[in-house]
């Protein structure tokens, strides 16, 4: 490597208590080979800085892989934590050091749950970002103004880089070596750390949780049937008399309990245990599409892979336990 390689930026990883500590150090390595593969090359290399709150309120490099160079980051991620998201108390003080910092011409990631750190500086109203799929009921609640986007592992939008799950740090120190580096370094880091480049979705992983603290009774009651007969033919009529109301009515009082309407939250069922036995069983995707209450197999590859991101055939490549267990329909 070559020692007198040019610095392209710093990135500084903002540490509060309880961080993600495989992502603070496993994003550090990955720019550190990055800039390895950079500087082969003749390119310049990234500085990686640790910030983190002193007694007082302040925040200070407490790591640093080119000390004594002085400037400010050029870009500030603030990782997630395995406990959950920080509450607006705790994420005060970051909110407004990194609401300075961008004012002073930083961009501004996130993984995770430190979207919420993110999000209370009040950057990301009326903008697209993502977080955890665990969080997002959380995440709305306290941020009604942002455009979240669950499915995505990763949204840039300028300025502000907002990653998804817990190991989207992988997917978000990609992006910047893109931007900072270059394609090549990039494609060359990610070979190295056997790290797929190309853009996975949050989608592909997450499962379908539906919506049950609600406090609406009557869609609770249709809910919890729903559970247990999704696989069979259900007209919205169906539901509305189970509820107990008028069909307007339960249209509206659903959709505003779920989040979802009535025929989204039934594929969404379907799509749930077409998963597992695409996971757990070898039965052909026209089987499972049966199985799970759709006559046309061709109707359930399309709303799988609208939901999912990938078809039941890729699914099953990439998520099969390679077990076959006897799972009912």
């Amino acid at each position: 490597m070559s020692g007198d390689a040019q610095i392209r930026g710093e990135i500084g990883l903002v540490l509060y208590p309880g961080c993600q500590a495989a992502m603070v150090h496993g994003i550090t390595d990955l720019f550190a080979i990055a800039s390895h593969f950079s500087a082969q090359r003749g390119g310049s290399k990234l500085r990686v800085s640790h910030w983190s709150m002193d007694e007082e309120g302040g925040f200070a490099r407490s790591s640093d892989t080119h000390p004594g160079e002085g400037g400010s980051p050029a870009i500030l991620i603030v990782p997630g934590r395995l406990t959950g998201p920080a509450d607006a108390e705790e994420a005060a003080p970051y909110a407004r050091w990194l609401l300075d910092r961008h004012a002073q011409g930083a961009t501004l990631a996130s993984t995770c749950g430190g979207a919420f750190i993110l999000a209370a500086t009040g950057l990301l109203s009326g903008r697209p970002a993502t977080t955890h799929w665990l969080f997002v009921d959380d995440f709305r609640a306290r941020f009604p103004e942002v455009r979240l986007d669950p499915d995505k592992m990763v949204i840039e939008d300028g300025d502000i880089i907002t990653a998804g799950g817990l190991m989207a740090w992988t997917d978000l120190g990609m992006r910047i070596v893109d931007r900072l580096l270059g394609p090549t370094v990039m494609i060359e880091t990610g070979k190295f750390l056997l790290v797929d480049p190309s853009g996975r979705e949050q989608r592909h992983y997450s499962s379908f949780a539906p919506r049950l603290t609600h406090g609406d009774e009557a869609i609770l009651k249709v809910q919890h049937w729903l559970q247990g007969r999704a696989e069979r033919s259900v007209s919205v009529p169906e539901m509305a008399g189970r509820a107990g109301l008028e069909e307007r009515t339960f249209l509206r009082r659903f959709k505003a309990a779920t989040a979802m309407k009535p025929v989204e939250y039934v594929q969404n069922l379907r799509v749930g245990k077409a998963r597992e036995l695409l996971e757990f069983t070898r039965r052909s995707v026209d089987q499972i599409a049966w199985a799970v209450g759709y006559e046309d197999a061709t109707a359930f590859r399309r709303v799988f892979h609208r939901i999912v991101g990938l078809s039941p055939g890729e699914y099953r490549g990439r998520f099969s336990s390679g077990v076959d267990l006897a799972i009912a329909a």
